[in-house]
């Protein structure tokens, strides 16, 4: 039927046989041939042939658009196929949470254009939840309990909070030794938005509820709460990738003995309501395999444990250094 499809646009656009069959390389009587089992395929006769022109039925009227898509999309088959077996190239639209997207999807994309010198990124960071079908975005990295959808989610990594201070902050404020001690602290908490699940709360305390902690600073914004952290504003209950640096610097200090790094976290069974990092894509896109092999780099260079996981527990944050 597909040879059949191509004669028949040859022949419509050169309006003779003879010319078609020039066109495809192929005899005059074969070009004949392929029409008539495609009308009879079809259940209709398509053209009025004549020796000196070429014309469509209606039923030909209406069946050519018909005919010129399947062969467009055939094209877009085979390349997409093809793309499998070629470098990669193209455009790749990528969205990632601020912080995130700041600290580690931009290294991790600078890397990979450097593996796959043919594609091109386009990164947006913003925590604003993006439609990727409406926005026509290829992967989102998103960070948190994923919401059920229609969505391709890959785990890149376990997330969890971790509760730090500066050390002047400790030095005069003293050492909290339990989570119900923070209701007594300067504790920075977020504001103008729906708090992140899991924010101030911490397993078989109060009713596994977040507690009510207090502070004289909030903001919008975590980078800017992890700041006024290091600055000695209080205390902080952030994402162990946002920490890990101020950690390791030894300007932040975990209060709490902190969580033994899970190794395989990310290839493991995802629960529904666990916090992690995740990159999520649209199923059947054009641009499916490039998603996917940006993927399986962000979760190579992420690492299982992440490296934020790992530089902190060679630093020995893990262990809790109250006085």
């Amino acid at each position: 039927m597909i040879e059949g499809l191509r004669c028949l646009l040859a022949v419509v656009e050169h309006g003779s046989l003879s010319r078609a069959a020039a066109e495809l390389k192929m005899a005059v009587s074969s070009v004949s041939r392929k029409l008539d089992a495609l009308e009879a395929e079809v259940g209709s006769r398509l053209l009025l042939r004549s020796s000196r022109q070429m014309l469509l039925t209606d039923a030909g009227e209406r069946f050519l658009p018909r005919a010129r898509n399947i062969l467009a999309e055939l094209a877009e088959g085979k390349a997409a196929v093809q793309e499998l077996d070629s470098e990669p190239r193209g455009l790749l639209t990528v969205t990632a949470p601020a912080a995130f997207g700041r600290l580690h999807v931009a290294p991790a994309v600078a890397d990979f254009l450097r593996h796959c010198p043919l594609l091109e990124v386009e990164l947006h960071v913003s925590d604003d939840i993006v439609d990727l079908s409406a926005r026509r975005v290829d992967v989102a990295v998103r960070a948190g309990v994923l919401p059920d959808s229609g969505l391709v989610a890959t785990r890149l990594a376990i997330q969890n909070r971790v509760v730090s201070a500066s050390p002047a902050y400790l030095e005069r404020h003293g050492w909290p030794k339990t989570p119900m001690d923070l209701l007594n602290h300067q504790c920075l908490t977020v504001t103008g938005r729906t708090a992140p699940r899991g924010w101030w709360r911490f397993e078989g305390v109060n009713q596994n509820q977040p507690l009510a902690v207090k502070g004289k600073l909030r903001c919008d914004d975590t980078d800017t709460l992890l700041h006024a952290a290091i600055g000695g504003a209080g205390l902080v209950h952030l994402a162990n990738w946002l920490v890990s640096d101020a950690i390791v610097a030894g300007q932040l200090v975990p209060v709490f003995p902190m969580a033994p790094v899970q190794r395989g976290a990310a290839s493991g069974r995802r629960e529904p309501h666990e916090s992690a990092v995740h990159a999520v894509h649209m199923p059947g896109r054009s641009n499916q395999a490039k998603a996917q092999l940006l993927i399986r780099h962000l979760k190579e260079y992420f690492g299982d444990p992440p490296y934020w996981d790992l530089a902190m527990e060679a630093a020995g944050a893990g262990e809790r250094r109250a006085p």
